[in-house]
């Protein structure tokens, strides 16, 4: 059948379009470029909502190890993530056409842009374990210049740390696939011994010192994947990478790069453990002690931060901790709520990025006291960030009240001692911490003019005219905000799709 082959088409197409714009002559003219990374980011979004119509569907070739093969297969969780992934990186490239007029080197963010597309499609289509850790490497690589592409001291600085503690969490993933191997059950399923299903496929005669073994392997694993959402201790590298990349390739980081470290843990803990491995286990209060601390410090970190991004840097490692939380909790209230903040997250932090992205090409301010008075400046781009602040406070009727409700709800409903109540709790500081740390950047760019000599403006080298950013740039924070808005008053078609989820793996 052609259905099935759908899937590694999808990944390949954004590759193609990278190999095209390496040829030199292809890529003397800056229109070409950009008309041919836009039309291959919207085949990839038409091939995704295709393989979605699919249904259920499977692809199996080239073995690397025996039983070991790269596989790719279309479940409800991989059209979860590779529909949201797709829909944000055609928000971000639209508005990268016009912000990097004013960077150097677009050609190469374009061709990067796409590498880093392709290698997240093969981390949502994966079927096993080890096409997953595959596309995850390459994943690594492909976003790394995004980063340094500024090429400045600091840049090259936070690249590779990002660089450093990605490959540092990757090396304990590895470790924990050779444990996996060994304890896999046997059979006979496309995809080799380490394919994913539902519940976990490990064997059911496990002893007590192999499973008391594999508890610290999973706990170390799950660790070093927390690296790349921004999970305490390993969250260094977000704060460190943000200010320095351009503002479209923050968002990326920020909205969808880390979410393939959290659709990684979903694939462990839901689909090669299973929920009652780890349940009630030293391994799953330790994740959920190291996720509630991380929300809290996250949220301390961004409210006393005076840089603009790097405040948002900090506020992305509270915020995805908010999902690990809902993951770690392993029931299936908290995990609805874990994975529709994966989807509001990422549709909110792309716009506060890009926001801020807007500000910056506009004016050349970056740190939060110069953004007084900045609304009488640029009042459509300031209301589209105080939609996503309100959002992200989780003020009804925007998206992020849903996903911290299910959140409160799935804790409250667990047995997990004295965290059952601390989960709401610091959901709570949290949330009144956000409120500080972006409110407060709405209420100063409206109502409180900027002084003159308060703080000197940096300088711009090409200073834009006009109000505003030009629509290419309003469009997807436009677009963005009505996102945050509709599916605060409409959840229900999220909501069920991902019930279809927990029914199965619960």
């Amino acid at each position: 059948m052609l259905g099935p082959w759908l899937i590694p088409v999808t990944i390949l197409v954004p590759l193609v379009g990278a190999l095209l714009l390496m040829i030199p002559a292809y890529r003397k003219n800056i229109s070409v470029v950009r008309t041919t990374t836009g039309a291959f980011v919207a085949a990839t979004g038409l091939l995704v909502v295709a393989v979605a119509m699919l249904g259920e569907a499977e692809c199996e070739f080239l073995e690397i190890l025996p039983d070991m093969p790269v596989f790719f297969r279309s479940d409800r969780t991989s059209v979860w993530f590779s529909v949201l992934t797709v829909a944000m990186w055609m928000c971000s490239t639209v508005f990268s056409f016009e912000y990097m007029k004013h960077e150097k080197r677009e050609e190469r963010y374009c061709v990067f842009s796409l590498l880093a597309l392709t290698a997240l499609m093969g981390v949502c289509f994966s079927g096993n374990l080890i096409t997953t850790y595959l596309f995850y490497e390459i994943m690594t690589f492909a976003s790394f210049p995004l980063v340094l592409h500024e090429q400045t001291k600091e840049a090259v600085s936070a690249g590779l740390t990002y660089l450093y503690y990605s490959l540092a969490g990757a090396f304990l993933g590895l470790v924990g696939i050779f444990f996996l191997y060994r304890y896999a059950a046997p059979r006979t399923v496309s995809g080799g011994l380490l394919a994913y299903a539902a519940g976990g496929f490990l064997r059911t005669d496990l002893t007590d010192s192999e499973r008391s073994l594999l508890t610290v392997v999973i706990f170390l694993m799950l660790i070093g994947l927390g690296s790349k959402v921004g999970l305490y201790p390993l969250h260094g590298w977000l704060p460190k990478a943000h200010p320095v990349a351009p503002a479209p390739a923050s968002a990326l980081l920020s909205g969808n790069i880390t979410k393939m470290g959290i659709l990684f843990t979903v694939r462990i803990l839901f689909f090669t453990v299973g929920p009652d491995f780890l349940r009630g286990s030293w391994a799953q209060y330790a994740l959920l002690g190291l996720s509630l601390l991380t929300v809290f410090l996250g949220s301390m970190l961004a409210y006393r931060e005076k840089v603009f991004k790097k405040r948002l840097a900090y506020s992305t490692v509270s915020q995805t901790s908010y999902v690990l939380t809902g993951l770690y909790l392993l029931a299936p209230v908290a995990a609805v709520g874990a994975l529709l903040h994966v989807v509001f997250h990422s549709i909110i932090k792309n716009l506060l990025f890009l926001c801020a992205g807007a500000i910056i090409y506009k004016t050349g301010r970056t740190k939060v006291e110069q953004l007084k008075g900045i609304g009488l400046i640029m009042p459509v781009t300031m209301v589209c960030f105080t939609v996503g602040g309100l959002a992200l406070v989780g003020i009804p009727p925007f998206a992020g009240f849903i996903s911290k409700w299910y959140l409160a709800a799935g804790a409250l409903d667990t047995d997990t001692g004295v965290l059952r109540f601390l989960v709401p709790v610091i959901l709570i500081i949290s949330a009144l911490l956000t409120a500080g740390y972006l409110l407060t950047v709405s209420a100063d760019a409206f109502f409180v003019p900027r002084k003159e000599g308060e703080a000197e403006e940096e300088k711009r080298e090409e200073p834009a005219k006009g109000p505003e950013v030009s629509l290419k740039m309003l469009i997807p924070l436009v677009l963005l905000s009505a996102a945050a808005l509709a599916f605060g008053l409409f959840p229900g078609v999220l909501t069920d799709f991902l019930n279809g989820i927990m029914d199965v793996v619960f």
